[in-house]
């Protein structure tokens, strides 16, 4: 299927070797004196400073007073970026594994190390690590791909799903708008985010698959695969362990997306789910697994 876009805008991958990746254009907000390192919006998040050749500097965010732990999403998506920046810009991110090492303090800014493995004929491999406070909280591998014609195949998604208009807005700490499908089940005391859920970045973004892919990345770590379950002795979510995306088709982040997630196996206090990331008209975009950390509380 098409991916979702504006009439006359497209997110393909095409051969853009001689063109640079735009620019994020800068908001009043990103302008502030008083807060000239703060990010606001999630396009502010993935702005990230060049400092040095392969050297890049995540900003803080608002609200680090109240949620002073840094959303796994984040890092992995300002990592995506920093490396993406790297890349020609004929080549997208298909494939990204990572691994949460630290807890991660929103206070402070990411530091984004990028090492360039390999640039071949047709793919190219970064490697990545965030550091904060001089130790590595997020190490990453991600791979790009110029676009290639071929015959494809899709599975079909959910059915029957209601609209995310028909659904109740989640508050969070996230800087993307979410609504959940499935409520989740509480367990203990605590209600995790659901295993089905619509969200998108409430801000117009670039028409740059980079950036979409980034936003992507920051979403497919929402949620919870197991957060349906209710098995004694076992948390309904956690933190993160690792992380994997597989990016199939560019997909418009700044339009509702589906997330559909699916426990597959639990135990030892570890937890496995996989999901897929589809437009609103179905399409695939990514495929995601990861595994979470269960401690009951």
């Amino acid at each position: 299927m098409a991916p979702i876009s504006d009439p006359g805008t497209s997110l393909s991958s095409g051969p853009l070797a001689e063109q640079r990746r735009p620019t994020i254009p800068p908001t009043s907000s990103h302008q502030t004196p008083a807060a000239p390192n703060t990010a606001h919006n999630l396009l502010e998040v993935l702005d990230v400073e060049l400092l040095d050749r392969d050297l890049y500097r995540g900003p803080i965010t608002t609200g680090h007073e109240v949620h002073p732990s840094l959303f796994g999403g984040q890092v992995a998506a300002q990592a995506l970026r920093a490396a993406g920046l790297t890349v020609a810009s004929d080549r997208a991110p298909h494939s990204l594994h990572g691994y949460f090492l630290r807890r991660g303090k929103s206070a402070q800014p990411v530091i984004l190390r990028v090492w360039r493995d390999r640039d071949g004929a047709s793919f190219s491999a970064r490697r990545v690590v965030a550091i904060q406070g001089g130790e590595v909280i997020f190490s990453m591998i991600a791979s790009f791909h110029v676009h290639e014609e071929s015959g494809s195949y899709e599975a079909d998604g959910p059915a029957d799903v209601p609209t995310p208009e028909s659904l109740d807005e989640r508050p969070g700490p996230w800087f993307v708008e979410v609504r959940e499908v499935t409520k989740p089940v509480e367990h203990d005391g605590v209600a995790w985010v659901s295993d089905r859920l619509w969200a998108r970045v409430p801000e117009p973004m670039p028409d740059d698959p980079l950036l979409h892919a980034c936003a992507l990345t920051y979403i497919s770590d929402l949620g919870s695969g197991f957060g349906g379950l209710t098995v004694p002795g076992l948390a309904q979510g956690g933190p993160s362990i690792d992380h994997a995306v597989w990016f199939h088709q560019a997909i418009r982040a700044d339009e509702w997306m589906l997330v559909d997630l699916s426990p597959v196996k639990a135990g030892g206090a570890r937890g496995v789910y996989l999901g897929t990331v589809r437009s609103r008209d179905g399409a695939l975009g990514a495929m995601l697994s990861q595994e979470t950390l269960l401690r009951a509380r």
